[in-house]
């Protein structure tokens, strides 16, 4: 029996338009986003966090099995709570865990255990994975978890930029603490913790230079 349902795809544009300037555009404005640790406790509503959720959501995944949970979390004592938590590891990671190559790649950014952040951001998401899902007990099989997850958090990122604020991939490893503080269910892991919000007043980023397109391509022609 063919089970296939197909709809026809409808382009993101109806007109012509200059492919090449399209790229362009996209890329210097992309170009400009930064990650920030200062943020502004300036409020932000929960149906914009729910649109950047939702467009993170659209990115393509595994058999479209849409393999995560995006966690969004505005309540001030449970991101005091979180600071808590993540404070205790990154302090861990700050005295031993860390290689010192890996301390010494981190100087640039002046940054070390203390994440103030976690509570002056109004919004913390946190991305979890699901590495398989859980119906009324009964377990089935997702795939390519860690890829399709990546693939939305980038979207989530790039959703962030495009609605005017700042965020931060942070990842204060190990994050089974978050599955614990959120009560999340057995079948989700923690993949990446995201303030969102508005810079704080002369907020200042590291003065640093991507890669040249030679250094990330190469071309077969």
């Amino acid at each position: 029996m063919n089970t296939k349902h197909f709809i026809p795809f409808v382009p993101a544009y109806q007109e012509e338009v200059d492919p090449l300037e399209k790229a362009k555009a996209l890329y210097t404005f992309n170009d400009k986003r930064r990650s920030v640790r200062t943020f502004s406790d300036r409020p932000i509503s929960k149906e914009v966090i729910e649109q950047l959720i939702m467009t993170a959501s659209s990115a393509p995944s595994g058999a479209h099995k849409q393999p995560w949970t995006f966690c969004a979390v505005s309540n001030p004592q449970l991101k005091s709570q979180i600071r808590t938590a993540a404070e205790k590891e990154e302090y861990e990671n700050y005295h031993g865990r860390m290689s010192d190559d890996w301390l010494e790649d981190l100087k640039q950014f002046d940054t070390d255990w203390h994440k103030p952040f976690l509570e002056i951001a109004p919004w913390l998401i946190i991305a979890f994975r699901k590495n398989y899902d859980l119906t009324n007990g009964v377990k089935s099989k997702n795939y390519y978890v860690q890829e399709s997850v990546g693939l939305a958090c980038g979207f989530l990122l790039s959703a962030i930029h495009h609605a005017g604020f700042v965020s931060l991939t942070h990842t204060p490893s190990p994050m089974n603490f978050l599955q614990k503080l959120l009560n999340r269910p057995e079948n989700e892991r923690p993949f990446l913790l995201i303030p969102v919000g508005y810079p704080a007043e002369n907020t200042e980023v590291p003065d640093l230079k991507r890669k040249t397109l030679d250094d990330v391509s190469v071309f077969y022609e």
